[in-house]
């Protein structure tokens, strides 16, 4: 009797395993790497055709038409000093949840997009000394837009476009004008937490192509001989805390200076990386890329333009057939921005923006001159209302013939 009851256990069991098992699939489809190819979760070759959220996450001074006021600690500095920080807390706020939309991102797969690249700004996701703690408002907002993108089929790149303390020196990566990245293990070891913790959440997530680890990192401007030969092991550094939690995704590798210099790279560390180069205000031809297309064929691996744009739509065309004849995925740079035709999409200006833009434009680190020449407040907070009514996608103009040079709909 004893052994008749163990094995009614035993086959109940057995059958509400397989039941349970049944209802969750037991094996994902993720991006992958076969040769020169980026390989998608249906097992083919994909060419991604993308665009950037730029200035969503890392706020742009140009993007707002500021010059001088360019990096994102100037701009939420500037913002306070024009009307006061508890308003621009609520105008950041405002400014995350209208600026990317789930029908920003369904305009984007319909216009025939496959992907977008997510840049952030490290500060979102840990918080400040001396606790370093894993928390910020980054996580939530990424979580939202990931599944406005699982919703439309639209893949993702995630890009640390500002890593602790700096990893190119200059204006977009919100750094204080050096990658103090670089020398710094601290900030090391909070952009490889970042990057773990990041890789938990999402490594079971099949509509994420992939992690781009540092955008941009080192600038010409500074002792490059010394700066270069220390990034690819802090690439591999980063790779190995990913790995621990996370070998479903695909790492995305930027060159030195600019993404552009891959003479940093030695033979490939890992089985899924992607090398992802940026090419602005060159020629748009062959030769501009050929460096690039002989180091994957030397490795044979895959290679992305990671951004571009910026330029003619005339430009951007000729530039996006190149790429194409040579079987080179793109991410074209930006989505959204300020009155401009060079994006997808155009906010149209307020009225009376100019206020702002002229304030920002003189500016000047005095208390003195903060009191004599800031504009009115109230003018000021009914322009960035407007601003914020006017970023909303059903409000912005569709850049039809930028988005014909890039071959779309």
């Amino acid at each position: 009797m004893k052994t008749r009851n163990n094995f009614l256990f035993f086959l109940i069991a057995s059958l509400l395993i397989i039941i349970s098992t049944a209802s969750y699939p037991q094996s994902k489809n993720f991006f992958s790497v076969k040769g020169k190819e980026i390989i998608d979760p249906g097992g083919n070759p994909i060419l991604l055709k993308g665009i950037n959220l730029g200035n969503w996450l890392v706020p742009e001074g140009y993007m707002f038409h500021f010059s001088k006021i360019n990096s994102p600690q100037f701009i939420y500095f500037f913002f306070n000093t024009l009307i006061g920080p508890e308003e621009a807390n609520k105008f950041w706020q405002d400014f995350r949840k209208n600026y990317v939309t789930r029908e920003d991102i369904h305009l984007i797969k319909s216009l025939g997009f496959n992907s977008v690249r997510i840049p952030f700004n490290y500060s979102l996701f840990i918080t400040d000394y001396p606790y370093y703690e894993l928390k910020g408002v980054g996580y939530e907002l990424l979580d939202s837009v990931i599944y406005w993108c699982k919703q439309e089929n639209l893949y993702v790149i995630l890009d640390m476009h500002c890593a602790p303390a700096g990893q190119t020196g200059d204006n977009i990566d919100d750094s204080f004008g050096y990658p103090f990245l670089f020398d710094s293990p601290l900030a090391q070891e909070h952009t490889t937490q970042i990057w773990k913790r990041l890789a938990e959440i999402y490594k079971d997530e099949e509509i994420v192509i992939g992690y781009d680890l540092l955008n941009e990192p080192i600038a010409h401007y500074f002792d490059v001989d010394r700066l270069k030969p220390l990034l690819e092991p802090l690439y591999k550094k980063i790779t190995t805390a990913i790995r621990k939690v996370d070998s479903n995704h695909i790492i995305f590798l930027g060159g030195a200076i600019w993404d552009s210099d891959f003479s940093i790279f030695n033979k490939p560390f890992d089985d899924k990386l992607v090398y992802t180069f940026h090419k602005y205000w060159t020629e748009p031809t062959q030769d501009v890329i050929q460096s690039y297309i002989d180091f994957r064929d030397k490795y044979d691996v895959p290679i992305l333009l990671g951004e571009s744009g910026e330029n003619t739509n005339e430009w951007i065309n000729d530039f996006r057939k190149v790429l194409e004849k040579n079987n080179i995925g793109w991410c074209f740079w930006p989505y959204k921005k300020l009155d401009s035709e060079r994006g997808v999409v155009s906010i149209n200006k307020p009225n009376d923006y100019d206020l702002i833009k002229e304030f920002a434009e003189s500016f000047e680190l005095s208390y003195e001159y903060i009191r004599e020449h800031r504009p009115d407040i109230n003018k000021v907070k009914e322009v960035l209302k407007n601003y914020l009514e006017n970023c909303k996608i059903h409000n912005c103009t569709l850049n039809e013939n930028y988005i014909k040079a890039l071959g779309l709909k």
